[in-house]
């Protein structure tokens, strides 16, 4: 008999859920850098445990929305969640545990409202939710102890997990507990399937990836890519058109860099990179355009499945 389900991984931002729901399906099919807030818009991945297919939705941080934008990407999480069989909150436990300290950095007390939120979200909503404690590589057995009791007696969770999502620590465990959780039925996508994500918006990711991975302390969040073109070309190939949109000329400088370097470094990471993903040869062209109301625009929501009148 198979099993097969839906999983959506919700926390703060920057807690480790792209980096968690990549390395459960064993391929890269959520965009993970340094800068919070990367993940916009809910990405599903298809992990498969024995005879069981977990689809793993990997949702935005949930954190105090201000714009449009935010708010979108905040209802979607909470959406992913709802809809789900099974809900793993993450928590950075690093980030938890450093709140609580004297002269605590202004990220980790954001990060550390952001999970008192979603907890108080959680018992609302009456769900019970799987608590895996991320970012545990150095840490004192005793201290992630009590933060684990403290979390667990919130009431909001039915179990607790101490993971490291990027060194892979405890995951298998956690999967496997998912697996227990599908319930029967035919699986949902084919055995070889990863993601369930259009080539056009997965080639948009990969290179707005790129863009913070090089430029994330310069540029705000204000930045997107669309996919202009998508050809495939009689020799097998693909030609890519791509626009990256910044909200400010000042922005516009700081992607293209000095003579154009900086916006061909991206170019060729993002190429060399979707190349091995979409297995073939790949040609990329990048253009950057000013639009301070790209944000606010329709059609941008629509293309990621975010509800724009939220």
């Amino acid at each position: 008999m198979t099993k097969a389900g839906f999983a959506a991984v919700i926390g703060a931002p920057n807690a480790g859920k792209s980096t968690l729901t990549n390395r459960l399906v064993g391929a890269k099919v959520s965009i993970v850098t340094q800068k919070v807030q990367t993940t916009r818009f809910p990405v599903r991945g298809v992990a498969i445990e024995g005879d069981v297919q977990i689809v793993l939705v990997d949702t935005p941080g949930i954190f105090a929305p201000r714009r449009r934008l935010d708010r979108a990407m905040v209802r979607s999480a909470w959406g992913g969640a709802a809809d789900a069989d099974a809900v793993v909150h993450m928590v950075d436990a690093q980030a938890e545990l450093a709140a609580a300290e004297p002269g605590a950095k202004s990220a980790d007390r954001r990060s550390a409202t952001d999970v008192a939120t979603i907890v108080e979200g959680l018992k609302a909503a009456g769900s019970q939710v799987i608590l895996a404690l991320n970012k545990i590589d150095g840490m004192k057995r005793e201290r992630l102890l009590a933060l684990a009791k403290a979390l667990f007696d919130s009431g909001a969770y039915s179990e607790v997990f101490m993971i490291s999502a990027a060194d892979g620590a405890g995951v298998d465990d956690l999967k496997h507990r998912l697996a227990e959780l599908m319930p029967e039925g035919p699986w949902l996508y084919p055995a070889d399937q990863t993601a369930d994500l259009p080539a056009r918006l997965l080639a948009a990711e990969i290179t707005r990836e790129k863009i913070y991975l090089r430029v994330h302390e310069e540029l705000p969040y204000a930045a997107a890519v669309e996919t202009t073109a998508f050809e495939e070309r009689a020799d097998g190939s693909l030609r890519i058109e791509q626009m990256v949109y910044v909200e400010r000329e000042g922005q516009r400088a700081i992607v293209l860099g000095h003579k154009g370097q900086t916006l061909k470094w991206i170019g060729q990471k993002s190429r060399e990179e979707l190349a091995e993903l979409l297995d073939r040869p790949v040609h990329l062209f990048l253009h950057v355009k000013v639009d301070d109301r790209w944000a606010d625009k329709r059609e941008f929501y629509g293309d990621v499945g975010l509800d724009f009148d939220v």
